[in-house]
């Protein structure tokens, strides 16, 4: 599966913006998702991840009540919805799938990567 990330921007805190992660190739249902992100000089993190069908999410504590995760799998899309924006939120944003059966947070678990998508955020 090849991934496409999209959707970012510059934005002033307290605003909102929804990622996109479009998916090519097959079987996009079968596939956990996840999105990550990249501050300059820091760690790949995880932001959030969602099940095959869409019940289950699991979300970083820095983006909790925050962010939501949502996937339409007829679109072979995922997306991201981030309210309240922080300048902290600034990072690249890469969206990834997991081929497993599991909710996961580790970067070592997902299979394939799309290429980010910058987020500003100003204070």
């Amino acid at each position: 599966v090849q991934l496409q990330a999209s959707g970012g921007g510059l934005v002033q805190a307290g605003g909102s913006l929804r990622l996109s992660c479009a998916a090519s190739g097959r079987f996009f249902s079968r596939y956990y998702m996840g999105w990550f992100r990249q501050a300059p000089g820091k760690e790949r993190e995880f932001v959030a991840s969602i099940s095959r069908s869409g019940s289950y999410t699991s979300y970083a504590d820095s983006v909790t009540g925050r962010f939501t995760i949502s996937r339409d799998n007829a679109n072979n899309t995922a997306y991201l919805r981030m309210n309240n924006l922080k300048p902290e939120d600034t990072a690249v944003y890469y969206c990834a799938a997991d081929s497993s059966s599991r909710l996961r947070v580790g970067v070592m678990f997902y299979d394939y990567w799309g290429r980010g998508t910058q987020v500003t955020v100003s204070s």
